[in-house]
């Protein structure tokens, strides 16, 4: 049983950061400078994107694996943090 609530901590505790990070995400575009700080994301080399007269389609490959990376590395130093 015990496992369970820990398990369940760690998934409102995951959720509060998220929700935290949403509402400063949200508060962002607000502040003059700071909305266009992450302006380039989303329209990296390698993003496809598709426009015609009746049809858009778009897919982040760029930023995707970008942000990959970025959190395996941010994982992987965590773990590492934790470890010791």
């Amino acid at each position: 049983m015990t496992e369970w609530g820990t398990l369940g901590k760690l998934f409102v505790g995951i959720g509060t950061v998220v929700a935290v990070l949403g509402v400063l995400l949200l508060l962002a575009d607000r502040v003059p400078g700071v909305g266009s700080l992450l302006g380039w994301f989303g329209k990296l080399p390698g993003d496809i994107s598709v426009k015609r007269d009746q049809f858009s389609f778009y897919f982040p490959l760029g930023s995707s694996i970008l942000l990959s990376i970025v959190l395996s590395l941010l994982f992987y130093l965590l773990s590492w943090l934790f470890r010791r």
